[in-house]
């Protein structure tokens, strides 16, 4: 999935945010990106327009995290959404032996738990509801995998 590139915003009007900088990191973000602004049910919707401090828990500091999407749709709901590979949302399983690899994963695991917790506040308090949407979430939404 390291695909990225520039999205050419079909419908500005429904673009939260300056429409000519959109880029998407991966084809499931630009399938996403396509799927948002074709729905009729998406009022409004911006790429990674949004951006939330947390505090890391790997390392004490505070960062800004670049949340994916932020949605509004039709009946008035909100959304701030994370696209990641469903592997990437558990815990990563311990090996035998610690490898390089396993640490690793540990690290960037724990990094994205202190974004999702900080935009999981950041999201309660402005009345919003902060999602990670993975393979199957997508394809439930009828979004392509590519």
């Amino acid at each position: 999935m390291a695909y990225s590139g520039r999205y050419r915003v079909k419908n500005p009007k429904k673009y939260e945010g300056d429409f000519n900088k959109v880029k998407y990191r991966s084809l499931w973000e630009r399938q996403t990106f396509k799927w948002l602004d074709n729905n009729p049910g998406v009022v409004g919707w911006s790429s990674e327009e949004v951006v939330v401090p947390y505090r890391c828990k790997t390392d004490g500091k505070v960062h800004r995290y670049f949340v994916d999407l932020f949605i509004r749709t039709k009946d008035g709901k909100v959304f701030l959404i994370e696209i990641k590979p469903k592997k990437q949302t558990v815990p990563p399983k311990k090996p035998g032996r610690k490898t390089k690899r396993y640490l690793t994963e540990v690290l960037t695991y724990a990094k994205n738990q202190s974004k999702w917790e900080a935009a999981t506040a950041y999201a309660n308090k402005y009345g919003m509801t902060f999602e990670i949407w993975h393979e199957d979430t997508l394809r439930s939404f009828g979004i392509k995998i590519l």
